[in-house]
């Protein structure tokens, strides 16, 4: 079943038990999925989903940050509810050993491909290989400082 089938389902589902805060947030992942495909002109896969409730996400922990810095605890309280419900549908998240494993893996791979990936340079073809197989999966900001790690030596 795909994620947006998988939305639908759990839409319908809260509807019949009353769940209205859960009912409501799965309105806005369906409404931000919708809205992308309405302006990209596109079908959105999986991926793309994903990369869509990775970005609620970030908004919404970005929405925390400022309102527990205006001390406005009632709304930060709703925005993490909201964090809960979208990360439901994420794929779980990577330890930093499974990380490197993959940076390892990546570096092997560009290391075949076109002779090496020996400096900071190489960072963008690491990145370019990395961001499809760890999305969802890993935070790409933290990905990114252990490849920089990594190819510092």
């Amino acid at each position: 079943m795909s994620l947006k089938q998988q939305l639908t389902e759990d839409m319908k589902a809260a509807m019949k038990a009353g769940h209205k805060d859960t009912l409501g947030v799965i309105r806005l992942i369906n409404a931000a999925i919708k809205q992308r495909e309405v302006d990209e002109r596109i079908e959105l896969d999986d991926a793309a989903v994903l990369a869509v409730l990775e970005k609620m996400v970030k908004q919404r922990k970005d929405s925390v940050t400022q309102y527990e810095g205006a001390g406005r605890e009632d709304l930060a309280a709703v925005e993490r509810a909201e964090i809960v419900v979208i990360e439901r549908y994420l794929p779980a998240k990577l330890d930093e050993a499974a990380i490197l494993a993959a940076i390892d893996a990546a570096v092997a791979l560009v290391s075949s491909e076109s002779g090496g990936a020996a400096g900071p340079a190489d960072m963008g073809k690491l990145m370019g290989v990395l961001k499809p197989q760890l999305a969802g999966q890993a935070d790409m900001g933290q990905v990114s400082a252990l490849v920089k790690k990594r190819l510092a030596g």
